[in-house]
């Protein structure tokens, strides 16, 4: 599923961040490529979700460079993000709660919406016919997260698995070319941990979308990913396949706490 190592979607070179005299992480060098499914693994306090704040341009990094498909978007504002077709899930719920599930997945479409300020005040043809596509690919992402029997429930009734269903809805209705997941299974039973990796694999495969995740689910991890990026104490300590960092020694001590092999 990867596409030529040449022209990466993300490219990561030296990338650091400090917090005052705190080094959350440091001279990180990371490759995802067009179509792979990239898991950034590592205990807690490794430094994934500030990698992630980076990324999505939330935090400048200190030091180095992030290109996304070959353009610098290093300092880039966040809110210019989406249009360069990033989307983000957060560990913590960020839906809105006392909206459907439907009006959830149509704000993820604002990013993409091109009429201007009159054409919307006065709903004319332009803004009419906007309207109606951005409907359209709201219900075919209800239908493919297989969320058709609430699209039009309040999201803060739904149970937690499917309130993280809606905002992986959401971000999908920007449309993006990379999408960042963080933490997506977190608080979730076997069966929607199940669903998820599923709907994972689906969005890769049917959609076209490179997906990186950060995850302390393994299993996940070791099933779906096709490379695994691992972090301990802001360093990247190891990057392979799921079979090779299930046997690279440093990642066996990160997780485990054992000493490494000398």
């Amino acid at each position: 599923m990867s596409a030529s190592p040449a022209s990466p979607l993300l490219q990561l070179t030296g990338v650091g961040k400090r917090f005052g005299g705190v080094e959350a992480l440091a001279a990180i060098d990371l490759v995802v490529e067009t179509g792979q499914i990239f898991s950034v693994i590592g205990p807690n306090g490794a430094g994934k979700t500030t990698l992630f704040n980076l990324v999505s341009c939330l935090l400048p990094p200190s030091s180095g460079r992030i290109v996304l498909d070959g353009q610098d978007i290093t300092g880039t504002p966040a809110h210019r993000l989406s249009r360069l077709g990033v989307a983000r899930t957060f560990q913590n719920l960020a839906v809105f709660k006392h909206e459907t599930v439907m009006d959830n997945i149509l704000t993820g479409m604002h990013a993409r919406l091109a009429t201007h300020v009159l054409q919307a005040a006065w709903f004319l043809g332009a803004a009419r016919r906007e309207e109606i596509r951005a409907r359209e690919a709201a219900e075919e992402i209800v239908e493919f997260l297989e969320i058709e029997t609430i699209r039009d429930v309040p999201v803060g009734t739904l149970s937690y698995g499917l309130q993280k269903r809606v905002e992986l809805g959401r971000a999908l209705a920007m449309q993006p070319r990379l999408l960042l997941l963080d933490e997506m299974v977190s608080g979730m039973n076997q069966e929607e941990t199940e669903d998820i990796a599923r709907f994972v694999l689906d969005i890769r495969d049917e959609r076209g979308i490179t997906v990186m995740m950060i995850e302390h689910e393994m299993g996940i991890v070791m099933d779906i990913s096709d490379r695994v990026c691992v972090l301990n104490f802001g360093r990247k300590i190891a990057e392979g396949t799921p079979a090779e960092m299930a046997a690279d020694p440093a990642v066996v001590a990160a997780y485990l706490g054992q000493a490494e092999a000398a």
